[in-house]
């Protein structure tokens, strides 16, 4: 019997080749934010994948915040884009970009000349972040986004995405999770706002709802999803009481408005935790349509056991899709799958930018 991983997937107005995603991964070989002909090349190796989905892409100057990550907010950018969609596109592949907003998680030297950190509230995240000039140093200390300055992010958002559009994307992921900005709103550690986006959960999410209504307005719901991290601590956020209701909340009004798919990192599986698994069930009990499962998965059966839910559903995967651009066909065959470098995970090697990053062989290549 064939694997359901390897069937073809609807996925709003495209079929994608099977149920397998490329997860987004922050890879820092975007010198000057531009996207460049390396990282299509980096795209279009791990093509087979149903779906690939970018690494997190700032949709305005003030959401770069790491060193070397690809914006999408000018021609020059969009330009750059375009050699990755048209070379996965090519390669019978198809591809999302995730919009990521880092909000407060940045430092002012990954930021260009004259921009300034926003957050929900002025509290800056704890931890350090990477500078290329100077390595690493505490997080920068964000400013208040005003009402007003709210709407222009929201815009921001919206117009980002017909900029991905043009530059020849399927569709787009509003990254709500891992404690950006999205994700800042929803938590109350970093939300501590009295006006209409603060206070009670369903103010919390207000934003991140208004954000999801711009862009599926105007490029489709169809070609609108997101990523959803409940029970993550990333980027100095914890775990607070009434989980459980705002994603409840969040999953309902999501439905409503029709998006595409919700990615849920289910940390039930990454960390063990009992009760992030009841809020991953209460998620897919509420949105109806398609939800992408990312949580470590790294072999077929444990894929296929996700995939036997009768619900719409893709599995994601992460760091397998770096050492292995094969992946699909190593999972496939049943074949052993490549460890990847850590050190080069965000920065490139002693020889370039391509080392840990393009020059991962083939299984046929590697087996010779």
């Amino acid at each position: 019997m064939t694997e359901k991983a390897f069937e073809p997937a609807p996925l709003g107005r495209i079929t994608l080749a099977n149920h397998l995603v490329m997860a987004p991964m922050t890879r820092s070989r975007a010198p000057g934010n531009v996207p460049n002909a390396m990282m299509a090349e980096y795209y279009r190796q791990r093509a087979t994948a149903g779906l690939i989905i970018t690494e997190g892409t700032a949709p305005a100057p003030e959401g770069l915040g790491y060193a070397r990550i690809p914006g999408l907010f000018s021609t020059e950018q969009v330009r750059g884009w375009r050699l990755t969609t048209d070379a996965v596109h090519e390669a019978g592949g198809h591809i999302f970009v995730q919009l990521m907003h880092v909000g407060r998680v940045f430092h002012e030297l990954n930021l260009p000349e004259g921009t300034q950190g926003v957050a929900p509230s002025a509290i800056p995240a704890g931890g350090r972040i990477w500078t290329d000039q100077e390595q690493l140093q505490p997080m920068g200390a964000p400013k208040t986004l005003s009402a007003t300055e709210l709407t222009q992010v929201r815009d921001q958002f919206v117009r980002s995405a017909q900029l991905a559009i043009e530059a020849g994307f399927d569709g787009i992921e509003l990254h709500g999770a891992n404690g950006y900005l999205l994700e800042q709103f929803l938590h109350p550690r970093s939300n501590q706002r009295t006006d209409a986006y603060g206070g009670s959960v369903r103010n919390r999410a207000r934003f991140v709802l208004e954000v999801a209504r711009g862009v599926a307005d105007t490029i489709g719901a169809d070609r609108t999803g997101i990523r959803l991290s409940p029970w993550s601590t990333a980027n100095d956020l914890t775990h607070y009481p009434e989980i459980d209701e705002a994603y409840g909340y969040l999953a309902e009004e999501l439905q409503t408005l029709g998006i595409v798919y919700v990615h849920l990192v289910d940390h039930s599986r990454l960390a063990g935790l009992a009760s992030a698994g009841t809020t991953a069930k209460l998620i897919r009990d509420t949105f109806a349509n398609t939800v992408i499962h990312s949580g470590n998965y790294t072999t077929l059966p444990e894929i296929e056991q996700t995939l036997a839910d009768p619900r719409p559903a893709l599995v994601a995967m992460a760091r397998p899709f770096i050492a292995n651009p094969d992946l699909v066909e190593r999972l496939r065959l049943g074949l052993p799958l490549a460890a990847p470098d850590p050190a080069t995970f965000y920065a490139p090697g002693p020889t370039g930018l391509a080392d840990g990053y393009t020059d991962y062989p083939l299984a046929a290549t590697a087996d010779r």
